[in-house]
């Protein structure tokens, strides 16, 4: 018996930093994003007995065979209760410790599709499908909300990665979204876009992986630091970010696209701000190239300093633009937005 779990990645508009549990304890955070069908996906493989999700010789059996695909690793424990962080697929770990799971004897394989170091909240959406495949495996029911909480506290408490709860509640929901952060409470709120604004905005929007992966952590913990320091460009930056994923929502709502690609370059030059790291020189010649041929606007996804950069395009000039990213390296992404957000279902070993 098989069973899987897929949750989609995002693409986030405006707002994000604000999203940061260092930053909504003093101030509310707001950010706009999209999940898209781009997923992560997680599979356990057991082997059933009729009317039980466990089987029964399997009780003393604490085994467990773990499989990365993204990174070719493989972990086999012969109990599962021993399973240390030590740097391989930690993520894996964390998720079986925090879902309690005791009972072993079944195999885990994980893939994502989206570049490493993307951008694009990859970990949060392969935590979000971890947490969905083994709550299933267990019989518990979770609410989005649930899988999102959970999958950002194993990120944050449980192995101490620096970041925002944004992308784990993307990826859990599904959808465009406007979602507001104060202290632990995350409101998200459903961005109901006409058919025709939303086609025009999946056809104008050109996203592009620069080949550069970046690790966020590394750039969270330096504007973590300006932050602490009180320096006054991140903290006018931060301010600015929250100011324009308001104005984002607004001009996607009243169907104002123009506007919505401005506004991502208005976000991308707050982001800069925050940190010399946010950028650097191939990122402003990727931009350089898009803005001289049709390129509205523009921002890099997630923290920045490398993975993938989100342009709005002049209509009718989006192929003049995916041209010239490619005749200068870039990799074009193609995707769709996705409204299903974190699914999971069973199939036997046949795939029926």
């Amino acid at each position: 018996m098989l069973i899987r779990s897929r949750a989609p990645v995002r693409i986030d508009f405006a707002g994000g930093w604000t999203d940061v549990a260092l930053f909504t304890e003093k101030a509310k955070g707001i950010v706009v994003n999209a999940a898209i069908d781009i997923y992560s996906y997680s599979t356990i493989s057991y082997k059933p007995v009729e009317n039980q999700i466990v089987e029964p010789n399997r009780v003393l059996d604490r085994s467990i065979r773990i499989y990365s695909a993204d990174f070719d690793t493989f972990v086999e424990a012969t109990d599962i209760r021993k399973l240390e962080y030590d740097g391989n697929i930690d993520l894996v770990k964390a998720a079986i410790r925090k879902m309690s799971i005791e009972t072993g004897g079944f195999d885990l394989i994980t893939q994502s599709i989206a570049p490493p170091g993307s951008g694009l909240g990859t970990s949060a959406s392969m935590g979000v499908a971890l947490i969905g495949v083994l709550s299933t495996m267990k019989g518990v029911s979770l609410l989005p909300y649930e899988h999102a909480e959970l999958a950002s506290n194993i990120e944050q408490n449980e192995l101490g990665i620096l970041g925002g709860k944004q992308d784990h509640y993307a990826s859990a929901i599904g959808g465009i979204n406007f979602m507001e952060f104060n202290g632990e409470e995350v409101k998200t709120s459903p961005i109901h876009l006409p058919h025709k604004i939303r086609y025009e905005l999946e056809k104008n929007l050109i996203l592009c992986y620069t080949g550069q992966s970046r690790l966020s952590g590394d750039i969270h913990q330096k504007v973590t630091s300006t932050y602490n320091n009180r320096e006054k460009s991140t903290l006018d930056a931060l301010h600015n970010l929250r100011s324009t994923a308001d104005e984002i929502k607004n001009a996607l709502m009243s169907g104002r696209l123009s506007n919505f690609g401005q506004l991502l370059s208005q976000n991308w030059e707050s982001q800069k701000a925050l940190h010399p790291s946010v950028t650097n020189d191939q990122i402003e010649g990727i931009f350089n190239v898009a803005i001289q041929n049709g390129a509205i606007g523009g921002k890099a996804c997630g923290a920045g300093g490398g993975g993938c950069i989100l342009f709005y395009c002049t209509p009718n000039q989006d192929h003049l633009v995916r041209k010239a990213l490619e005749g200068n390296g870039v990799t074009i992404i193609d995707f769709n937005f996705d409204f299903s957000g974190l699914k999971t279902w069973r199939v036997n070993e046949d795939g029926e």
